[in-house]
């Protein structure tokens, strides 16, 4: 049965100042949870109620620790409002970049976005386009935060997302064949702009837009228009539905 030790635990996995202490993370579900579990990253224990199918999860070739706990249990250590029967408690993986891999494909930078279910619904944007390295400026929020995990619905298991310098990482990469991209209400209308199969899209904070860091870097800034053109409409898009479109013209070129 689960402990008292292993509730203080998890639960204190809630704050990130604590997922960095003992390099853990919560995912919660079914199905996400045998994401990660087929993606290979290692779990510490997997909770479960009586009433859980643990026995698909024994398809995965590793040796899984199960704990059994009552519902009244489950809730203490659960973020959701109406917990799963399930609870997996994963190690923080060590993501590498590979230069080879980046400099031939298409990646997403992500520029102070703050909103956990933007993050987590960029990363799934992203595991959809086939784009394989999201990078995440130092202070995006924290990809282990419950509710981003939560938002990737498993998505994080195959799309590496590495916090870094981001103009450091654009200066080792960037050259004329491999351009920034971003978007700005003063930029190019993306569906008439010539667009490569490698480089950086850069999204901005949901408030701020992208940083006057970041912005001299920028080597082709895109435009999303409205519709029509002369009508008034929202001031803008949310981070995530803009990030989706971009990334969507840019898979459509490759048809």
């Amino acid at each position: 049965m689960l402990s008292k030790n292993q509730i203080k635990l998890i639960s204190s996995l809630q704050k990130k100042k604590f997922r960095d202490q003992h390099q853990l993370f919560v995912a919660e579900g079914y199905k996400l949870i045998s994401d990660l579990l087929e993606s290979k990253l290692e779990s510490k224990y997997i909770i479960h109620t009586k009433q859980a199918n643990i026995s698909d999860l024994l398809k995965h070739n590793q040796e899984l620790e199960f704990v059994e706990c009552d519902a009244s249990d489950l809730k203490k250590i659960s973020s959701l409002k109406t917990p799963s029967d399930l609870i997996g408690v994963f190690k923080i993986p060590c993501s590498d970049i590979k230069d080879s891999d980046v400099s031939q494909s298409l990646s997403i930078l992500l520029d102070d976005v703050q909103d956990p279910g933007n993050l987590g619904t960029i990363i799934r944007i992203a595991d959809w386009f086939g784009i394989q390295y999201v990078f995440c400026s130092k202070n995006t929020v924290d990809l282990y935060n419950p509710k981003v995990i939560q938002a990737t619905m498993g998505a994080l298991s195959r799309v590496k997302v590495i916090y870094t310098d981001l103009p450091q990482l654009i200066s080792q990469f960037i050259s004329t064949s491999f351009p920034v991209y971003g978007t700005f209400l003063e930029g190019e209308t993306i569906y008439t702009s010539k667009l490569n199969t490698q480089g950086f899209i850069i999204m901005g904070n949901e408030g701020k837009g992208i940083s006057s860091e970041l912005k001299p870097l920028v080597s082709k800034k895109l435009f999303i228009p409205n519709f029509p053109s002369n009508q008034a409409t929202s001031e803008s898009l949310n981070v995530s539905v803009a990030c989706s479109i971009v990334c969507s013209e840019f898979r459509r070129r490759q048809l």
